[in-house]
């Protein structure tokens, strides 16, 4: 099972996309006192906050049979079942946060508090899972509580 966020890989790729775009023609079309260097420097900006908008986009949460997968923007952590604890959001916070049996905690940013209704139902699967495979003896409150 994989959860990545719907809204915030269009928005992210869609700016990337304008973005280079833009600062293409902005390349092509500057005036003269630009030079080649100047130009180039433009489209390696726009490079650069596309690969920035990509690390955000690529954000998920992926379930197999021996754990979890949190991907978030700049961070990957492979996480075995019985290291999570529970997975909690409260009202205002923008993604969960998996609490971990070591008492840390990890957001998962892959389920995106913004589609809220999408989001209670993700993480309604993501606690079901934890019941199943760790140690987790029910679910906490819902998002909002």
């Amino acid at each position: 099972m994989v959860w990545r966020p719907r809204t915030t890989r269009i928005v992210a790729y869609a700016t990337a996309g304008v973005v280079v775009l833009g600062m293409v023609v902005l390349a092509v079309v500057v005036a003269p006192q630009f030079k080649l260097f100047d130009r180039v420097l433009m489209v390696l900006f726009a490079l650069g906050a596309a690969w920035v908008l990509h690390m955000l986009a690529r954000c998920r949460v992926a379930a197999d049979a021996s754990g979890l997968t949190v991907v978030n923007a700049f961070r990957t952590r492979r996480l075995e079942w019985p290291e999570v604890v529970d997975a909690d959001m409260t009202v205002g916070e923008p993604w969960p946060t998996l609490d971990l049996a070591d008492g840390t905690s990890l957001g998962a940013m892959g389920l995106n508090g913004a589609e809220r209704d999408r989001c209670a139902g993700q993480l309604a699967e993501l606690r079901a899972l934890l019941v199943r495979h760790g140690e987790t003896t029910g679910p906490g409150p819902g998002p909002g509580a």
